[in-house]
């Protein structure tokens, strides 16, 4: 009966690590990365976040610290490498791109989009008045309301986007 409880399990691990390593259709090796959401302009797009140069938050999100990432902030007369990423501190929303690849892939034309974000944390003033805000210009007519106040950090965090808003993915993304 041990023996059999033994098979079971090597054979049990066996496909489980099986399942774990099957290759695309292009035979390529997957891994697989938790999911996000954004919005851009409006639209839904899906990203993952791979580094951050904040401990804390790299710590919480279990992604891979990067303290140089900080050093893509721009310096005075130097041109940004980064975009803005606008995070609501209780997480009563999901975060807000500046911009997107458009169409994802290799095809992308627009040249502000970077997968380096400079995170910008939000804090509605009265938090039974919050509502979804789906861009940038609406989360800066609220600032300019008075009703949210924004911090622009020093944190950059690597969240490459993986579908965007029109509904293309990077090749092998499922």
């Amino acid at each position: 009966m041990r023996c059999f409880y033994l098979c079971v399990g090597i054979l049990a691990s066996a496909l489980v690590g099986a399942c774990s390593s099957l290759p695309d259709p292009g035979g390529h090796p997957v891994v697989s990365l938790p999911l996000n959401f954004a919005w851009v302009d409006g639209r839904k797009v899906e990203y993952v976040t791979t580094d951050i140069s904040d401990p804390a938050m790299a710590s919480a999100l279990g992604v891979n610290l990067v303290p140089r990432l900080a050093q893509a902030v721009p310096a005075q007369g130097r041109p940004s490498l980064v975009e803005r990423v606008y995070k609501f501190v209780d997480d009563s929303q999901i975060t807000v791109f500046q911009s997107a690849p458009a169409p994802t892939g290799p095809g992308n034309a627009d040249a502000s989009y970077s997968p380096l974000w400079r995170m910008v944390l939000l804090r509605w003033h009265k938090p039974s008045l919050a509502r979804e805000l789906k861009s940038e210009e609406q989360i800066l007519s609220a600032v300019e309301s008075g009703e949210l106040s924004m911090a622009i950090t020093n944190i950059v965090v690597n969240c490459p986007i993986t579908r965007s808003v029109d509904g293309k993915a990077i090749r092998g993304a499922r």
